[in-house]
C-alpha cells in the first residue's frame, strides 16, 4: 500500500506535441508563439536535416547555426550568439539531442528567446529547465525557468534513423534520470508513475528494436519512455549519478550517452545498498538486484559496460573521484573518495554490480 505524505507537484507548462509526422507543425508552432523569424540548430552531423527544415519553413527561417557540441562549450555558445543576432532571430528551433537542446538553452537563458525543441534522441533534455556548460574542462549545471522550452515536438519517424547504438545509450542515459528519481528528495507519486511506466516502456521496446530498428511501434513506445524520463529529470533534483557522469564529460569529454549507460548499474546499485526500498521498482522491472539488473539489461541490449573503452586511464579515475567529491550534494547513501574511486574502478572494468 502506498503511503502518502506532504508532497508538492508544480504545473508541467511545456506544450508537448506528440506522434508521427509532427515536424510538419514546426511552423505553425512559430506563429503561434507569435514569431516569424526563427534560427534552426543542430550538430555538424544533422546539418543536413536542419538545413531541409529551414527551407521547409521558408520566410519563417532566417538561418541555421549547425555547430552544436557535447557538453555545451560556452565558446561555441558564443560564436552562436553572433549568429542569431546577427540574423536578427526571434526564436530558436533545436533540431536533435542534448548537445543541439542545450546549445538552444543557452541562447535562451541569454536572450530571453522562446525554443521549440524537437528531440532525435532520448537522451531527456528538452522537458527541463536544466542546462549544463562546459567551461576550461569543467561542466557546471545550473536550473532556472527560462531555460524550459516553450513547445516540445516528438515526432516519432525521426527515431527510425537513430543509429542503434545510439537508440540504446541514449535510452540507458532517458532510464537514468527516473532511477534518480525515484530516491530523489523532492519525488511525489506522479514522477514514481512516470518513473515505472517510463522503464517498462523502455524494457518493452528496447529488445523489439534490436532485431527490427525500423519497427514504428516500438519507436513511439521508446520515444514515450524517453518523454517520460525527460519529464521526471525536468521535476526533481538528481545525485551521485549525474554528478559523476557531469564529471566524466566535463572533465575527460567521455561521449555523454555511453557514459550514462556504462555507469548507471554502478550508481543505481551503490544506492540500493542504502535504500532498496526506494529502487525496488527497477529490480521489479529489470530482475535480480538493481544495479545487476540493469547491466544484465545493458549487455542484452548491447550497450557500453566498460569505462576503459571510452578511453580513460586508471590515472583519469583517481582524479575523477577527487572532482566528484569536492562538493557535497545530496544523494541517499554517504559517501567518499574512496568509495567513487571504487565505484569508477568497477564502471572501468566492466564488473557486474552485486547490489
Amino acid at each position: 500500500m502506498l503511503t502518502m505524505k506532504e508532497f508538492i507537484f508544480p504545473a508541467i507548462p511545456t506544450r508537448v506535441l506528440f506522434g508521427c509526422g509532427t515536424l510538419s507543425k514546426v511552423g505553425a508552432e512559430i506563429e503561434r508563439l507569435g514569431h516569424s523569424k526563427a534560427m534552426v540548430l543542430s550538430t555538424p552531423f544533422q546539418a543536413k536535416d536542419a538545413e531541409a527544415l529551414a527551407e521547409k519553413l521558408g520566410g519563417l527561417c532566417v538561418g541555421t547555426f549547425t555547430e552544436a557540441a557535447m557538453h555545451t562549450p560556452v565558446e561555441i555558445t558564443e560564436a552562436a550568439l553572433v549568429a542569431f543576432k546577427g540574423a536578427k532571430a526571434d526564436c530558436v528551433v533545436s533540431l536533435g539531442g542534448g548537445s543541439t537542446i542545450g546549445l538552444g538553452k543557452a541562447i535562451a537563458v541569454r536572450t530571453d528567446v522562446d525554443q521549440i525543441v524537437i528531440p532525435t534522441t532520448y537522451a531527456g533534455s528538452e522537458m527541463t529547465d536544466i542546462l549544463g556548460e562546459t567551461s576550461d574542462g569543467q561542466k557546471t549545471t545550473r536550473r532556472d525557468p527560462a531555460i524550459r522550452p516553450e513547445t516540445v515536438i516528438y515526432d516519432s519517424d525521426l527515431t527510425l534513423s537513430l543509429p542503434l547504438e545510439m537508440t540504446m545509450t541514449s535510452a540507458l542515459n532517458a532510464i537514468a534520470h527516473v532511477v534518480e528519481g525515484l530516491y530523489a528528495p523532492d519525488r511525489n507519486p506522479i514522477i514514481t508513475l512516470m518513473a515505472k511506466e517510463a522503464m517498462q516502456a523502455f524494457k518493452a521496446g528496447l529488445p523489439v528494436l534490436m532485431t527490427d530498428s525500423q519497427n514504428l511501434e516500438a519507436r513511439r513506445q521508446t520515444q514515450y519512455a524517453g518523454w517520460l524520463c525527460s519529464t521526471v529529470l525536468g521535476y526533481v533534483s538528481m545525485a551521485l549519478h549525474h554528478k559523476l557522469c557531469h564529471t566524466l564529460g566535463g572533465g575527460f569529454n567521455t561521449p555523454h550517452a555511453d557514459t550514462h549507460a556504462i555507469l548507471l548499474p554502478h550508481t543505481a546499485g551503490f544506492n540500493a545498498a542504502a535504500v532498496p526500498e526506494l529502487l525496488q521498482p527497477v529490480t521489479d522491472i529489470f530482475g535480480d538486484t538493481a544495479g545487476g539488473g540493469l547491466w544484465d539489461f545493458a549487455q542484452q541490449i548491447n550497450a557500453p559496460l566498460r569505462l576503459k573503452d571510452l578511453g580513460l586511464s586508471e590515472a583519469d579515475l583517481d582524479k575523477a573521484a577527487e572532482m566528484a567529491t569536492q562538493n557535497p550534494y545530496d544523494n541517499p547513501r554517504e559517501f567518499n573518495r574512496d568509495d567513487i574511486r571504487q565505484l569508477l574502478q568497477n564502471a572501468w572494468e566492466g564488473i557486474r554490480p552485486a547490489v
